[in-house]
């Protein structure tokens, strides 16, 4: 299991085995993402929970076709960690 993908399984409780909803649409997250990726600035809290959000493959495809804007991705993120520690 991959470090960042074991981090946020922890953080909120998840076993391996989980449904993880995906933090735009509830449905099933199928990737751990990164927000700011290790190459765009976001090396020093890569692996920080505040830097993880569950996605699905929809959501996780529309971010890095530039679909939906960071900004949209880093609120909902933050309301989602407000809402689940």
């Amino acid at each position: 299991m991959k470090r960042h993908v074991k981090i946020y399984l922890d953080h909120f409780g998840y076993g391996e085995q989980d449904f993880v909803p995906c933090e735009i649409c509830g449905r099933r997250a199928t990737d751990i993402h990164h927000i700011r990726p290790k190459g765009m600035g976001g090396s020093k809290e890569a692996d920080n929970i505040g830097n993880l959000m569950a996605l699905c493959r929809k959501h996780h495809n529309d971010f890095h076709e530039g679909r939906v804007h960071r900004d949209v991705y880093i609120a909902r993120h933050e309301m989602f960690l407000e809402q689940n520690n």
